[in-house]
């Protein structure tokens, strides 16, 4: 009988006060190297982010080598935090040093972490939507806008809050609109409400709450339709369906039409690069770029994304040649913006400028 790998994602983190980033980022990246991992892992002075693929044995020796270490042993519900995927979804393993965990401009100890607490199980969190009756909540989504427009629980408005500078300026505003409710935050990986739970707290708003085992762990668990739309995930598959036919909702609006898909795509210009909410068809038919701008710029440097899916030609390469054969640039950049041209012979832009978020968590 043919042996079938299965494979899992993983995505977790822990607050611990770490003294050596650097020594522990070593080990990290040659143990999971060795036994054949692939992810992404940042490790600062403030803990761990984690996201890798695995098969059976992988997993088995990755909880092995946690469990052993003083620093990321007794990571909580790690199994529910794992999805099934059908191949890695990273090319490679890389582990950085980072200064904070997940860039939002402000570190914290794990002992103010610690202390803000306040968490709620996602039973008692499905109690409350199910129940129909919000009158006592807001369900704030701290994750990036196009995460949220995306895929989002039912109820959920967006903190349209991307950096703590942000976050301070409407802790005032939440402070007068939430003075009564109990504020209950998520995000994909949890971090992001880790952080702002200590903040608001700090600020006085002490009815604050974080989803325990985040957005993993609740479509792990149910299959109820609380959820709509698609997951936006960090790996390869970008859009991760949620649910089954039965469940599942689409709530995404495509760029170019307004039509529902659950399709991710990125715009074409490197120095751009938006995450775009885009119908595949629409999204090859206006040149993969986000706007009218981000075409004209395009046009003009010839710093575009190859995607040999629908153009055939290869961007990149042909830059490489042009540095190693200068006296070829004239010819080979009137050949990219002639086939360029040709592409985005009469595509309309709905949107005049970029569309790329002042600022991205990661």
């Amino acid at each position: 009988m043919k042996h079938i790998e299965e494979f899992r994602l993983l995505t977790f983190y822990k607050f611990v006060d770490v003294a050596d980033p650097e020594k522990e980022c070593e080990q990290h990246l040659m143990f999971t190297k060795d036994i054949g991992m692939k992810g992404r892992v940042y490790i600062g002075t403030e803990g761990i982010s984690s996201t890798v693929t695995w098969n059976q044995g992988q997993i088995r020796a990755y909880k092995l080598y946690l469990d052993s270490h003083p620093l990321w042993k007794d990571i909580p519900d790690i199994e529910s935090k794992s999805s099934p995927t059908d191949w890695h979804q990273f090319t490679r393993m890389q582990v950085k040093v980072r200064d904070e965990i997940v860039a939002l401009g402000k570190k914290y100890s794990s002992s103010e972490v610690e202390s803000a607490g306040n968490r709620m199980d996602i039973a008692k969190f499905k109690e409350i939507i199910d129940s129909g009756n919000m009158d006592d909540y807001i369900i704030l989504d701290m994750r990036n806008n196009h995460e949220y427009k995306l895929g989002h629980f039912k109820n959920a408005i967006p903190a349209n809050t991307l950096t703590f500078r942000e976050l301070e300026e409407k802790i005032e505003e939440y402070k007068k609109d939430f003075w009564d409710k109990k504020v209950i935050s998520y995000c994909t990986g949890w971090i992001r409400c880790e952080k702002s739970t200590v903040m608001m707290q700090k600020a006085g708003l002490k009815n604050t709450y974080q989803l325990d085992g985040w957005v993993v762990k609740y479509i792990n668990t149910y299959n109820d339709g609380n959820w709509l739309g698609n997951l936006y995930v960090f790996d390869e598959r970008v859009s991760q369906q949620v649910w089954d036919n039965k469940t599942h909702t689409t709530i995404g609006e495509c760029l170019y039409s307004g039509k529902k898909t659950d399709n991710c795509e990125n715009c074409r210009l490197s120095s751009c690069n938006a995450r775009l909410i885009a119908d595949r068809k629409e999204y090859v038919a206006h040149g993969g770029f986000c706007s009218q701008q981000c075409a004209d710029t395009g046009l003009e440097t010839l710093i575009v994304r190859t995607d040999t899916s629908f153009d055939k030609i290869e961007y990149k390469k042909q830059r490489g040649i042009v540095k190693r054969y200068p006296e070829l640039t004239a010819e080979i950049e009137a050949k990219l913006r002639k086939h360029l041209k040709k592409l985005l012979d009469w595509v309309e832009f709905n949107h005049s400028t970029s569309q790329k978020e002042d600022f991205v968590i990661d």
